[in-house]
């Protein structure tokens, strides 16, 4: 009997994670997935189960390679406002470099319309990132003057929909300028949370 074909989890999963994020999870069938993986369909389904299963996988990798390495960085930044102009800085470079946009936020716009499970799991993750930039509005000194009147979770609302604005402004082709002024926006609204 012959012996199950070695490979290499992290690259494979790196493989059907393109294929998702390039043509969505609807597009992307199981032999695309089995080539892209350079193993046979039987493997991907003894491996990884059935294609939902699969995507569920490429899905958390995603998360943890991507979205909450960022939201650690800016958690560990001395300067919450600085640390929010760095996130916007670095997504801006990612988004122009890599127009396949945002594997959670396509996500969110393809699967959780339909699927329930995911749905839950994309918006906890999507909680993660609010929860990031609410702890940073946290940790900003307040002026006395001011602070009954702030509203730190409204705000980091405000900020991850402008992260999702610009995620999908550049997967539809969006230029620099008006991917810049977003951020610069989004920047300046936590810059009035400053105390003088």
């Amino acid at each position: 009997m012959a012996r199950p074909r070695a490979f290499d989890q992290p690259t494979v999963l790196a493989a059907a994670m393109d294929q998702f994020w390039r043509r969505g999870y609807e597009a992307t069938s199981v032999r695309d997935l089995a080539s892209a993986m350079s193993i046979t369909g039987a493997s991907l389904y003894n491996s990884f189960g059935d294609k939902r299963s699969l995507f569920k996988r490429c899905l958390e990798t995603y998360l943890d390679t991507y979205a909450r390495r960022r939201v650690a960085e800016l958690d560990a930044s001395d300067d919450p406002i600085s640390g929010i102009r760095t996130f916007f800085d670095r997504l801006i470079e990612a988004s122009l470099g890599d127009r396949r946009g945002c594997l959670l936020v396509n996500a969110a716009m393809e699967v959780a319309p339909w699927d329930p499970e995911l749905a839950e799991l994309i918006e906890e993750s999507l909680r993660e990132i609010e929860d990031g930039f609410y702890r940073a509005l946290a940790r900003l000194p307040a002026s006395p003057n001011h602070q009954q009147s702030r509203d730190a979770r409204a705000t980091a609302r405000l900020i991850l929909s402008a992260v999702i604005t610009l995620r999908v402004l550049a997967r539809a082709g969006g230029d620099q300028d008006r991917l810049r002024s977003i951020a610069r926006s989004a920047v300046a609204m936590v810059e009035r949370w400053r105390a003088p």
